[in-house]
């Protein structure tokens, strides 16, 4: 089979990866334009288009696929870029964590097949993987779709789990689905090739919707429970980060455990922060301690160490 792939993140990545070493001829990768990074701002490409460059895969990168768009670039853009589809023979498209809606006018041409991040239809939507560990969800795993205009309503091609781990953040689930999708998506293609491959219509019971994680969420109130708290952290790590305020100090909150003893001591308060106990801090039910922190231009350090740098005990997080 010949794959168009779409996709722009290291998790789509992964994939691009496996369906080249399983064989597939790639005539073109579909992914979003160059973004400014780092502390230079420099445009630096997607991780799906480092790979197509290194392996000589032709790479386009429009703004949109829409060709309504209001913008006259954006449909522009989207023109140039169905002609391209039009234009290339292939059998299939793949799509990963693309970032652009695909439009009927791009899936009327080819089969498209999306790698979605939790067990469809709970989680449809941007975030499936932070919203999972969030909501304290016991499993998730990834689920092979056929596209459709809805968001991620499509036939489910096939589907695989995997428990989530009391110590289990984004960055860690993160690589385990993407490692997965990729396997599943070689599996599905190949049964797609034989012509047996079965889509199954998604329960129309369970449907939750993962909503595109804001900057906002990150900002912990220590209100809440240790349990939701511990959630949280564990949700936000890579991204957003997860964090606190002392003292008009903003404290990135990067590991905890969850610790069951409540407190009579108001939520925020550090109970200890010492070498003996840690850092442990009360909530609204329940207490925390907190195992890497960072302050404003350091590094991550264990609690063990980030208290030498700065005193904690007898402070409140706000």
């Amino acid at each position: 089979m010949k794959v168009v792939f779409a996709g722009t993140p290291e998790f789509a990545a992964v994939a691009l990866k496996a369906l080249h070493e399983a064989g597939f001829e790639i005539p073109l990768v579909l992914t979003q334009p160059d973004r400014p990074a780092g502390r230079g701002l420099q445009l630096q490409p997607s991780a799906v288009k480092q790979f197509a460059v290194a392996q000589g895969i032709p790479v386009a990168q429009p703004l949109s696929l829409r060709m309504d768009a209001k913008d006259p670039q954006r449909a522009q853009e989207a023109k140039a870029a169905h002609e391209l589809l039009l234009a290339t023979e292939y059998d299939a498209m793949v799509v990963a964590a693309y970032g652009l809606i695909l439009p009927r006018s791009t899936l009327d041409i080819k089969p498209c097949i999306n790698i979605h991040g939790s067990l469809l239809p709970r989680w449809r939507g941007a975030a499936p993987i932070h919203r999972a560990i969030e909501a304290g969800d016991a499993e998730t795993g990834v689920t092979i779709m056929q596209m459709e205009e809805g968001l991620d309503t499509g036939p489910m091609l096939l589907i695989e789990r995997t428990p989530i781990g009391p110590h289990d953040t984004t960055a860690i689930l993160h690589d385990r689905l993407a490692a997965m999708g990729a396997q599943m998506v070689v599996k599905v293609l190949h049964k797609m090739a034989q012509g047996i491959v079965e889509a199954v219509p998604q329960p129309e019971h369970g449907v939750t919707y993962a909503a595109k994680i804001a900057k906002e969420e990150a900002a912990l109130d220590f209100t809440h429970s240790a349990r939701d708290l511990h959630r949280k952290i564990r949700a936000f790590n890579p991204f957003p980060g997860a964090h606190g305020t002392v003292n008009g100090t903003v404290i990135k909150l990067w590991g905890s455990e969850l610790l069951e003893a409540g407190s009579n001591a108001p939520a925020g308060q550090v109970l200890a922060a010492d070498a003996q106990h840690g850092i442990v801090v009360a909530c609204g039910s329940g207490a925390l301690r907190l195992t890497e922190l960072q302050k404003p231009g350091g590094k991550r350090l264990p609690a063990a160490e980030f208290i030498k740098g700065f005193a904690l005990d007898g402070l409140r997080f706000g």
